[in-house]
């Protein structure tokens, strides 16, 4: 990264798996166009199913360096941390401490994106948590903002929205998309070959969203948000069977009371 981008600080994006960042390629590419520099956190492994994470490792950094993010700038945390893919709220404490560790080098954080907390993965949900504490340590809430990736309010059995932001998590911002941005967004989804049975149901939704919505949406954080359920009736990974968010919340709760909730910024 040149000095210019060095002066103008950095934007860092918090993701659970290798491919999340297909909800924030607009983000990404608004905050290189700024001059700022883009720092991707993967905070699991990626492995769930017996994936490859060095293959899923190369998918994400190939797509994320066609769009200009620096190599050097992905980094891979769950793999070399050992947190295993669907176990990330085991994991809250040490995915932390790891994050806080590659943030705290950096130059002034001019952004922080996190997941949003939707109820359509536990790794998400899980993520958000992570992110909210590390923004509070660093005194950064009125910089960090949520994306949604996919969840599945008050749908039957296990159908699901993409990138479709919960009112519930506060105001909406949002971003129109040019149509050269769409169909180049459309053709990044593309490259996730090792996730092809993922994608062969994700696609058509996340693929319509960017050409028919044709936007990039966002919100704020709050840390009064994680005192509720993402939603009312089931989450889409209890649907799926993944996890039990009364689980979920028994094993997080110490994790928000110490991290969150009962946190204090850093100094200096």
């Amino acid at each position: 990264m040149g000095a210019k981008a060095a002066m103008r600080g950095c934007a860092v994006f918090l993701f659970a798996h290798q491919d999340d960042e297909f909800a924030v390629f607009p983000k990404i590419e608004a905050e290189l166009a700024a001059c700022h520099r883009v720092v991707c956190i993967y905070l699991t492994d990626g492995t769930f199913g017996g994936q490859s994470a060095a293959v899923r490792n190369a998918e994400s950094l190939a797509v994320l360096t066609a769009m200009g993010v620096d190599a050097t700038d992905v980094v891979f945390l769950g793999e070399y941390a050992g947190i295993r893919d669907g176990c990330l709220y085991e994991s809250l404490e040490l995915a932390l401490q790891r994050t806080f560790e590659v943030v705290r080098r950096l130059a002034y954080i001019a952004a922080f994106y996190v997941m949003a907390w939707e109820g359509g993965h536990q790794d998400h949900d899980a993520g958000h948590l992570v992110g909210l504490a590390l923004a509070v340590r660093l005194g950064l809430l009125d910089k960090t903002w949520q994306f949604s990736l996919y969840n599945g309010r008050g749908l039957p059995w296990i159908f699901f929205r993409v990138l479709s932001p919960l009112s519930g998590n506060g105001p909406v911002l949002a971003q129109r998309l040019s149509w050269a941005q769409r169909w180049q967004y459309i053709h990044h989804c593309l490259s996730y070959k090792s996730q092809r049975k993922t994608w062969l149901g994700l696609f058509p939704f996340v693929a319509a969203q960017y050409l028919l919505g044709g936007q990039a949406k966002w919100q704020p954080v709050s840390i009064g948000r994680i005192a509720n359920r993402p939603h009312a009736g089931p989450l889409l990974y209890e649907k799926r069977a993944m996890c039990h968010y009364l689980r979920f919340r028994q094993v997080a709760q110490p994790f928000i009371a110490q991290c969150i909730a009962g946190a204090e910024p850093e100094k200096g």
